[in-house]
């Protein structure tokens, strides 16, 4: 109404922009603002919500560009300058982003949502004493502030102290029991610390009972329809088809797929798309860009698609959708890949594993801890591709240097109390042995020092290596002799790596499915004497290889070839396997709806 009463009103303007944004009609609102802009070019708030709506939209540059004209404008402007950080974060920009979150913080010292930002961004560039003393200042000006709880959960969870990294996540959870990313930060954090199952499931149910139960009613309700005569359409969903872990996995599957029976789809919310996002696209029928969709809007999207099977890749790690899956936009819908527990959500009919992973001989042991049925794999739950040959493996480090390295290259969440305590038998048993570690700087890096001391392993023992690209991260397995593994989540990604780099792994084989994700590797192998099922086990395991160099030598020369010729690397047999895991899928939910 004052639009109309006054339409060369900037301010007018401005607010009709506001509301409209509110109520989710980004283009409404950019068209809006636009005009208020040309009428008042030196009004801040006009390029501020011009700014917010560009963003909505996904236009970054054109968003950014308005920000810091409302910047030019007012430099105070705490607002404009927090979202031009967002923006030049998610352009890659970390420099402008950083300076960005600084002007905000500088205008408003108070501005705790600039102070999680920033904070955000330390603790992604892996500068994790700085991310912490940001959320500490955030939570001495709101002490209860969930997001601020759960993202200091997340450092500690990234340094390897899980019970204050748990302990932050449930504490963020109860100021705020709609957080659903901090509840699925707490789920799954708890895959890093705990041995028990059941507990890991509890949570997860208590998860669907807060976030999952009250889409109930909004779950699409899909008639019976047959696949006969046409292709059964798959569809992927994923934040990370990109550079990325996750392409390791998908490019042998997605590059086997039979598409004379099968039409494959990926839903992708990349930020930043690059080359693998494309190779990636190239082996799917088709391809949506689905970042700008909520997930109400991509339910619908998916149903309009006619998708018969929806395949999460995510779930409770970072940028998961899980109240898309709540939505049920396909008849079956199934979680493999990056999240190794339960879901949770009893939208999801599956979950993928192996025979390692999950026994069959106990189903009633392993099964009891998901919500989802499982499906085994007839092999393994990973299909591995490094993506290049390159670097080499090289010859035993040993040899040239004359003492033994031992290494994990795992994220240092995975040196848990456990894994330290496991591994303080065998450098007890190996006085001369070393290890070396890829871990944070400063203040994160001596207290994980401090731990070691704890557990016997001196400092002077050991080495760190910062986080790395790629390639520097797989040359740094040159300087590694023997891997441990951590417990009780094991290596998954990383334990590849470092045999694909002809780097053996010796497991502790755990609990829980994260803990049997070494044993299930090494037996796709043949190599099930690495894996032990007793601390006293593994430090003997440990121990009979470095005292064996020979053997040590002949196993690394010999396993990438190993590798090569095991399921691990086949992608067209684990194509099958997952193409006839999908067919049951189907005939079951056909037999089901009549």
């Amino acid at each position: 109404e004052a639009v109309a009463v006054a339409p060369d009103s900037a301010a007018a303007l401005v607010n009709f922009g506001a509301l409209l944004m509110d109520d989710a009609h980004a283009q409404e609102a950019a068209d809006v603002l636009a005009r208020a802009v040309a009428l008042a070019p030196d009004f801040a708030p006009a390029a501020y919500n011009y700014g917010n709506a560009l963003h909505a939209l996904g236009q970054r540059r054109e968003a950014q560009a308005q920000y810091r004209r409302a910047l030019a404008i007012d430099p105070a402007h705490a607002e404009a300058a927090n979202n031009l950080g967002n923006v030049c974060r998610e352009l890659g920009e970390h420099k402008a982003a950083m300076e960005a979150f600084e002007t905000a913080l500088q205008a408003r010292p108070d501005f705790v949502d600039a102070c999680n930002n920033a904070a955000n961004l330390h603790r992604a560039l892996g500068h994790q004493d700085a991310a912490r003393a940001l959320l500490s200042q955030a939570l001495a000006l709101a002490p209860h502030h969930s997001p601020t709880l759960n993202n200091l959960g997340n450092v500690f969870k990234d340094c390897g102290e899980l019970d204050d990294g748990v302990a932050c996540f449930r504490q963020a959870v109860a100021s705020d029991p709609r957080n659903l990313t901090a509840h699925s930060n707490l789920l799954y954090a708890l895959s890093f610390q705990s041995f028990d199952g059941e507990e890991i499931a509890a949570e997860a149910r208590r998860l669907a009972a807060q976030h999952e139960a009250p889409l109930r009613a909004e779950r699409i309700a899909h008639a019976p329809r047959s696949a006969q005569g046409r292709r059964l359409r798959i569809a992927y969903v994923s934040s990370d088809f990109r550079e990325h872990c996750q392409a390791l996995f998908m490019t042998p599957l997605l590059s086997h797929h039979d598409r004379s029976r099968f039409e494959i789809h990926a839903y992708s919310s990349v930020v930043r798309p690059d080359a693998i996002t494309a190779q990636l696209a190239a082996h799917v029928d088709h391809w949506h860009d689905v970042r700008l969709l909520d997930d109400a809007a991509l339910a619908a999207r998916i149903q309009a698609d006619g998708i018969d099977i929806l395949v999460d890749l995510a779930m409770h790690m970072a940028d998961g959708r899980p109240l898309l899956f709540a939505r049920q936009p396909a008849p079956v819908q199934v979680a493999w890949l990056a999240y190794p527990g339960t879901t949770g959500l009893d939208a999801i009919g599956y979950r993928l594993s192996d025979p390692h992973l999950d026994p069959q001989a106990e189903p009633a042991v392993h099964d009891r801890h998901y919500t989802e049925r499982t499906l085994r794999l007839p092999d393994t739950f990973w299909c591995y591709d490094p993506l290049a040959q390159e670097p080499a493996v090289n010859a035993l480090p040993a040899a040239q240097t004359g003492q033994v390295t031992l290494g994990s290259l795992n994220n240092p969440c995975k040196l848990t109390e456990a894994t330290l305590a496991l591994w303080s038998g065998v450098f007890a048993a190996l006085p001369q042995a070393r290890l070396l570690l890829m871990a944070a700087q400063g203040e994160a890096r001596e207290r994980l020092l401090t731990r070691l001391a704890r557990h016997g392993i001196d400092a002077a023992r050991v080495r760190f290596v910062p986080f790395q690209p790629r390639d520097a991260y797989l040359r740094t397995w040159h300087e590694i002799d023997l891997a441990l593994d951590t417990l009780p989540y094991n290596g998954h990604t990383t334990s590849l790596d470092a045999m694909w780099m002809g780097v053996p792994v010796v497991t502790r084989v755990g609990t829980t499915c994260a803990g049997r994700a070494g044993l299930s590797q090494l037996a796709n192998l043949g190599l099930e004497e690495l894996a032990a099922f007793s601390d006293e086990a593994f430090v003997e395991t440990v121990a009979a290889l470095v005292n064996d160099l020979p053997r040590l030598a002949a196993l690394r020369a010999s396993l990438r070839a190993r590798m090569e010729a095991s399921p691990l690397m086949d992608g067209a047999r684990f194509a099958r396997g997952m193409e006839s895991a999908y067919e049951t899928m189907w005939r079951e939910w056909t037999q089901a709806h009549g």
